[in-house]
């Protein structure tokens, strides 16, 4: 096998239905707020700010996702290295039907 690196990107789709919104408002702000968050007063203000007004969820759920968590998906984690993390979250009309169809099925 050869010595050059090998990339993987990997991409997850996954839609989820907010339950409780001010739970959901309340655990993000917690994050914000946590000490070891790497915030300048300013920051967290405006990160506090923007979470209070999205009605939908979504910069709130963006605190609680670390890509970092999508790691546990993979087994045999020791034979790869997280070089690149994106994440993104944006509001949804809510599970496609294909979705539906196969909520449980796995790759």
């Amino acid at each position: 096998m050869s010595d050059e690196p090998k990339f993987l990107r990997l991409t997850v789709e996954l839609t989820v239905e907010v339950l409780d919104m001010d739970a959901l408002q309340a655990a993000a702000l917690a994050e914000i707020r946590h000490p070891e968050a790497d915030l300048s007063e300013e920051e967290r203000t405006e990160q506090a700010e923007l979470v209070a007004s999205d009605d939908t969820g979504a910069s709130a759920l963006q605190w609680l996702i670390e890509p970092d968590h999508v790691l546990g998906l993979v087994e045999h984690i020791s034979e790869i290295e997280p070089r690149e993390a994106v994440l993104g979250v944006e509001p949804s009309e809510g599970p496609s039907e294909e979705e539906e169809e196969h909520d449980h099925d796995h790759v």
